[in-house]
């Protein structure tokens, strides 16, 4: 027995002396002691936590080379290889990791909707619940500081920039024709259903160099990944009806829309200042195909629509009116695949094909064009750690154009042009801390149609100023060839350009956000010619220029008031042009130096109801008043509009919704048409331009049909 205790004592004291012992102290980069960090050795169970004063010590059997880890909450886990008997007094620096919520991110010029966002300025059901927006998103976006308000047009523009100056991508691939067209004096809709996507990012400038083509601004959409559940949404709405359906399966889904708009039985309840010969019909459907694989992701995406009017509109010069009919087809489609390679690297491609055809007949004049137009993309990204991630890819636009046209001088003239672009990006994500961090790059663009190449270095910076506050910095170079009015009848030119410089301020806590950006653009080379409109005896050149500066305020507040959530924003712009046939420089008459919105939401639960309110202001636009001396000599008055919604949720799916954009019956002025000619006093009269109808009046039941039996469609309207 003595014998068998004495064994065991040595085994003991073999296995004690066998022991090593591992410590060190926890600090972070301010020499701050961390206290309840997790040490251990990896695969084992060896390890332990750091005390108040950040110690730390255990002991372990394992010998040789081992790995120790150290992790703590937001700050980035510390390895280290080595053999275990060097482990001993060890000082661990424990860095803050970027990637926390609170980190700093980069957002001078760009505004977020989605929840993949770490600020989001808008929510996505906002993009649709906007009073004014009619459930388009581009009406939503343009409560947004930094766009001018446009109200005959419809489309985005943004700080002085020409609504073309703007590009529209889906799924990180280019949309070539994103705007329903119109005839005069009528606004436009974006084409694309909003309940398709679940994220949205609207870059005012200084954006990424992998998006090219656009002077102003680029707007991000992107489809949703993959829905909650399978649902049936049905819409009977007083211009129309819509139906979707979405189905689910293991690795895969099917989500469908169509819609069909008349504007028939609504002019014939509601007056109208044009006479309509065939009211305004469009027929669209749109789908998304989702297949999930074992490292990525596949989506197709299709949209067709046919749009179709007939009108006369009043014109000074022609006592029987203008006579304008339109027939419309466009088919986009889009396919795309984004897959792991491994923990650090991640690759993209795509590509879009669009073809619009539309048939005119403006006056005397009949016009028949087609555009096809194809992108490609193929982007990769390396995550080599936290702090640094590489982004580099290529892409190519080609477009073919071609228009015949006719009237009383000219027969069956035919308009050509092919404008293909090679472009090639690289960009670096860099975070010194989670309160610096730095986004560079670069882009290269061929264009084959002006044999010339350029380049576009981009750079983004922001620092935190405090857990609630950061300011960013970017700078960027941005090229765009001329449209296709003028390359119809030019291709001997080159690429338009302009600079940003942007600076932002923005604080975001307690359900409060506010931001204030300031920035300045110069434009160079753009496209000038020497008669009232581009046409076939033009003389072109690119010594237009120009410059846009100005200062924008959002405020967003869903905390102060219960149930209550509201947001404000003001633009202050300075901008002056030469381009187009402009004799010198001015103001453009599609550029506001003030504008002013505020839209409010709240949720009246007694009534089961949200209401809404939308209201909006702009300064009058220019315009040339011949009767007077000097260009661009005039303007129009103020534009103001105050919208209001109403969604009641019947039953918890199904709702009725209800809308009126500028209920107090503003008479807003778009401009004005002058007489050709003077009369015998030596005056031109004119003829002044009013929005088609004071208001509009929109009434609709939604059904949802769905699983859970509880999705409806609120967020959606």
């Amino acid at each position: 027995m003595k014998y068998l205790l004495t064994i065991a004592a040595l085994y003991i004291t073999f296995q004690i002396h066998a022991q090593t012992q591992i410590s060190g102290i926890v600090i972070n980069q301010k020499k701050t002691p961390v206290s309840g960090a997790n040490i251990y050795l990896e695969g084992t169970y060896d390890g332990s936590t750091t005390d108040a004063s950040g110690n730390f010590s255990f002991t372990t059997a394992k010998k040789g080379t081992q790995t120790l880890v150290v992790s703590y909450l937001s700050y980035e886990t510390f390895t280290m290889i080595g053999d275990v008997s060097y482990m001993k007094n060890i000082t661990v620096t424990l860095r803050e990791d970027v990637n926390t919520l609170d980190a700093v991110i980069l957002s001078a010029g760009t505004f977020s909707a989605g929840d993949n966002s770490k600020v989001n300025v808008l929510k996505p059901l906002d993009v649709v619940t906007t009073a004014s927006a009619l459930g388009d998103f581009v009406g939503a976006l343009q409560t947004l500081p930094g766009t001018t308000t446009v109200a005959e047009d419809g489309r985005l523009f943004v700080r002085g920039g020409d609504a073309n100056e703007t590009q529209i991508f889906i799924d990180d691939i280019r949309v070539f024709t994103p705007y329903t067209p119109t005839t005069n004096n009528a606004p436009t809709r974006g084409r694309y259903s909003p309940f398709l996507f679940d994220g949205i990012t609207f870059s005012t400038g200084g954006y990424s160099a992998e998006y090219g083509q656009a002077l102003s601004s680029v707007l991000l959409l992107n489809t949703i990944d993959e829905p909650d559940q399978e649902k049936t949404d049905i819409g009977i709405m007083s211009v129309g009806a819509t139906l979707g359906n979405t189905q689910k399966w293991k690795k895969s889904s099917l989500s469908v829309n169509a819609s069909y708009i008349n504007l028939a039985p609504y002019n014939a309840l509601f007056s109208n200042r044009n006479n309509w010969i065939k009211p305004f019909e469009t027929a669209s459907g749109e789908t998304v195909f989702r297949k999930k694989t074992n490292s990525g992701l596949f989506k197709l995406y299709g949209a067709f629509d046919r749009t179709n009017f007939e009108l006369i509109q009043d014109d000074i010069n022609n006592p029987d009116g203008a006579y304008f009919k339109l027939n419309n087809n466009n088919l986009y489609v889009n396919s795309s695949y984004k897959s792991k390679i491994n923990d650090t690297w991640s690759w993209f491609g795509g590509m879009s094909y669009t073809r619009a055809n539309n048939k005119l007949n403006i006056i005397n004049s009949r016009i028949n064009n087609t555009e096809n137009s194809i992108h490609t993309k193929l982007k990769f990204k390396n995550k080599i750690n936290n702090r640094f991630k590489l982004y580099f890819g290529a892409e190519y636009f080609s477009t073919n154009f071609t228009e015949n046209f006719n009237n009383e001088n000219i027969d069956n003239a035919n308009l050509n042009y092919d404008n293909n672009i090679a472009a090639v990006f690289t960009e670096s994500d860099i975070f010194i801390s989670k309160n610096l961090a730095f986004k560079t790059g670069i882009r290269g663009e061929y264009s084959e149609l002006f044999k010339d190449f350029t380049i576009s270095p981009r750079l983004s910076v922001a620092y935190k100023t405090s857990k609630k506050s950061q300011v960013s910095f970017a700078f960027g170079q941005f090229y765009q060839n001329p449209s296709s009015n003028v390359l119809k009848f030019n291709q001997n030119l080159k690429a338009e350009n302009t600079s940003h410089y942007i600076l932002n301020y923005q604080y975001n806590g307690n359900k409060r956000l506010f931001r204030a950006e300031a920035y300045y653009k110069n434009y160079n080379n753009l496209v000038k010619y020497n008669t009232e409109f581009a046409n076939f005896n033009s003389r072109y050149n690119n010594e237009g220029f120009g410059f846009a500066k100005g200062i924008d305020f959002f405020w967003r507040d869903s905390k102060s008031i219960k149930n209550f959530d509201y947001w404000v924003s003001y633009s202050l712009l300075d901008t002056k042009r030469d381009f187009r046939n402009y004799p010198t420089t001015g103001q453009p008459n599609f550029a506001n130096t003030h504008n002013l919105s505020i839209v409010g939401k709240y949720w009246i639960n007694d009534w089961r109801s949200q209401v809404g309110f939308s209201y909006a202001f702009a300064s009058g636009r220019t315009f040339t008043n011949p009767n007077k001396q000097g260009f661009l000599n005039d303007k129009t008055t103020a534009f103001n509009s105050l919208s209001v919604n109403w969604a009641y949720l019947i039953s918890p799916q199904k709702i009725l919704y209800a809308s009126v954009n500028n209920v107090l019956g503003f008479k807003n002025i778009n401009g004005y048409q002058y007489a050709n000619t003077p009369d015998g006093n030596g005056n031109f009269n004119r003829r002044t331009l009013k929005p088609a109808t004071d208001q509009f009046f929109f009434v609709g039941f939604f059904w949802t049909i769905s699983e859970d039996k509880k999705s409806n469609q609120l967020d959606n309207l």
